[in-house]
């Protein structure tokens, strides 16, 4: 664990993260290509969906994404409340907008594939609003990051509002559970085998799923980063107006 929390030094992080993302990068493209030219070109369409179904391979992995992102931020959040790393409360402020537009994948999908399934674009459905709702935490989270001028300070009180978003973000991925209304189906992948999708949807979902995780993994790392030199130029900026 202490050889762990050396990548909380942003030195650290920018060094190791520089000799890592170039593979990173690779893997995502690759697994990427694989998977969605897999999905969209070389599976059947459905007996009952037709091609509509092949939506899947877009819409299940962002909306996972979506998800886990939160948690991810409530994480290092967390981290940053209990051990003040600010390299952490930056991944946090980076994963946001990478987050929200997983979100904006999934609602769009959802609602090009909701279209012809139910007759409708949108459904005020359990999970579908719980989602929504996840949507607009992540507006307030990176608004408020942006009107706070202390960093400290932001980091603070976004960190509250992650905690109360992670509510949502566990009602827009168990409401089909806790609530039997809705269009909504249940889940595409569970635990349960009679539940998942037919094997030739699943082994390429699999795939655009690890794809979509590496590109939010690439993706975060690079805002990180970038996030720790904007803060290193705006203290030398600070410096420079006190001298």
């Amino acid at each position: 664990m202490a050889s762990l929390w050396q990548y909380a030094n942003p030195q650290k992080f920018l060094q190791t993260t520089g000799a890592v993302l170039p593979v990173l990068a690779v893997l995502t493209a690759l697994t990427l290509v694989v998977g969605l030219v897999w999905g969209f070109f070389f599976t059947p369409d459905d007996y009952r969906q037709g091609a509509t179904v092949k939506i899947i391979y877009l819409h299940v992995p962002s909306a996972l994404m979506a998800i886990n992102a939160w948690l991810m931020m409530l994480v290092a959040s967390l981290v940053w409340l209990v051990r003040r790393h600010h390299v952490s409360a930056l991944a946090a402020r980076a994963a946001a907008p990478v987050g929200l537009t997983m979100t904006a994948i999934a609602l769009l999908t959802g609602a090009i594939w909701g279209q012809p399934m139910w007759g409708t674009w949108w459904a005020w459905d359990p999970r579908l609003t719980s989602f929504l709702i996840l949507g607009l935490f992540y507006l307030g989270y990176i608004a408020l990051w942006s009107a706070i001028e202390n960093p400290d300070a932001a980091a603070d009180l976004t960190t509250v509002l992650c905690m109360v978003g992670s509510v949502f973000a566990l009602l827009s991925r168990y409401a089909v559970n806790f609530w039997n209304q809705g269009l909504h189906q249940g889940a595409s992948l569970s635990m349960d085998a009679e539940e998942n999708v037919a094997d030739v949807f699943y082994i390429p979902l699999l795939v655009c799923i690890a794809g979509f995780v590496l590109l939010f993994i690439t993706l975060v790392l690079l805002r990180t980063r970038t996030e720790i030199r904007a803060r290193r130029i705006s203290a030398l900026l600070a410096r420079e107006r006190m001298a």
